[in-house]
């Protein structure tokens, strides 16, 4: 299937899970001394932060177009008020090497991190939120003005979950009752003001920049088990809708998606162990993407897609290269029924940071934590091949399990 020829190709990553020593950040916070609660530090993750253009070298040269990279708040702003000309400057070199590189950057503003204030204040739960987010976009617009490509926020619903856990982590009895490895639903409050910060986001970029502004979704790609239909919705509204919903007016919405779940009677069926999981625990599932980008496109009422994140935790780069041949399959069976596909970024450009752990491996490119030598697998020259064709691959190409599926 021939795409049309400004589909990006690319690839993703977020500044904490690569750039390193993010020392003013939340998240550096809950790594280390008092506050720590997760196994294993971000520490120098794979110093992207001074070896950026080796890594977008890497992605152009191999034949990709596009690369999504987030500028870090806790970076711009470490105290509140004090916004780094340093650090926009910084960003605005990286900004300007994709595009030498013949990257198109898709620059993300929060990708899951924060200044440390901003959280001792109450983080997204303090009444003045909003207005300190849009103060910090502010702040960034002026690196932005060229930028064809904007997301104001990741995966807010993920952002309303961790809202959840920090309630949790208040009631031990609450958190010992979820199952193991479950997690709690979105917060619906949080949730409520990350799209009013959203919005708010949006009014400023359009104002002062040409970028196509959305923000991105984590897409759970749920299925009904028999005669589950109105769980099914039930599901939806809690994890996505909403969500979904506040991106109608916006130029795209990004679709991330890495698995499917099932809901049956009770709710969400736990996935339970299975040989083709993948590093994460996640059932092997890469029809998941033909699944969000569906409901995405059917709640948002046809807001363009943009595939900001889909890819698998593997060490198996052919295992890499099989899921996702099926996913960008199930991506032109959707395009082929009419729906408007902008470009499909993969996670991720390397192997980084996963949020607390070091062991699942989504990248393209491999990385040696103790020297940094990036290494790119097999599977970026496959994608950078089809980048070049800009044609999806055929039914050659199509290799999947299908042992897990309902």
């Amino acid at each position: 299937m021939k795409l049309p020829e400004a589909f990006l190709w690319g690839a993703a990553t977020s500044p904490h899970q690569t750039e390193g020593n993010n020392l003013n950040s939340d998240w550096w916070a809950l790594e280390t001394g008092a506050h720590q609660v997760l196994p294993e530090r971000s520490g120098d993750a794979v110093d992207s932060y001074h070896r950026y253009r080796e890594d977008m070298e890497l992605l152009g040269r191999a034949g990709l177009n596009a690369y999504r990279f987030g500028v870090e708040w806790a970076r711009i702003e470490p105290e509140r008020g004090q916004v780094s000309r340093a650090m926009l400057d910084h960003y605005r070199r990286m900004i300007d090497t994709a595009l030498d590189c013949g990257l198109t950057p898709v620059v993300t503003l929060h990708h899951f991190t924060g200044p440390q204030w901003f959280a001792e204040a109450g983080g997204w739960a303090n009444p003045d939120a909003v207005g300190r987010f849009a103060e910090f976009v502010s702040a960034v617009v002026p690196i932005l003005v060229d930028v064809p490509w904007v997301c104001t926020i990741n995966e807010p619903n993920m952002v309303a979950i961790m809202a959840s856990v920090h309630q949790l982590m208040a009631d031990p009895d609450a958190l010992g009752a979820l199952a193991a490895g479950a997690l709690p639903e979105p917060d619906p409050k949080i949730g409520r003001i990350l799209i009013d910060a959203h919005h708010a986001a949006t009014a400023i970029l359009r104002s002062d920049t040409e970028a196509a502004v959305g923000w991105t979704v984590a897409q759970q790609a749920f299925v009904a088990a028999p005669g589950c239909e109105q769980q099914l919705a039930e599901a939806n509204r809690v994890w996505e809708d909403p969500y979904l919903e506040a991106a109608r007016d916006d130029d795209f919405i990004g679709t991330q998606a890495y698995t499917s779940r099932t809901v049956g009677p009770e709710g969400i069926i736990a996935h339970p162990d299975h040989p083709d999981n993948t590093l994460t625990g996640w059932a092997y599932r890469p029809d998941a993407l033909g699944i969000a980008i569906r409901h995405a496109w059917k709640v948002t009422g046809g807001t363009p897609v943009l595939v900001t994140e889909n890819g698998i935790a593997t060490d198996d780069d052919t295992r890499r290269i099989a899921y996702t041949a099926e996913a960008l399959a199930q991506l032109g069976e959707a395009m082929s029924d009419g729906i408007d596909v902008r470009g499909y970024l993969h996670w991720s450009a390397l192997d980084n940071y996963e949020w607390g752990h070091w062991r699942p491996t989504f990248g393209l490119i491999a990385v040696d934590r103790r020297t940094f030598a990036r290494t790119p697998k097999p599977s970026l020259a496959w994608l950078g091949d089809i980048a070049r064709g800009n044609t999806l691959p055929g039914a050659d190409h199509r290799r999947t399990s299908t042992s897990d599926r309902p």
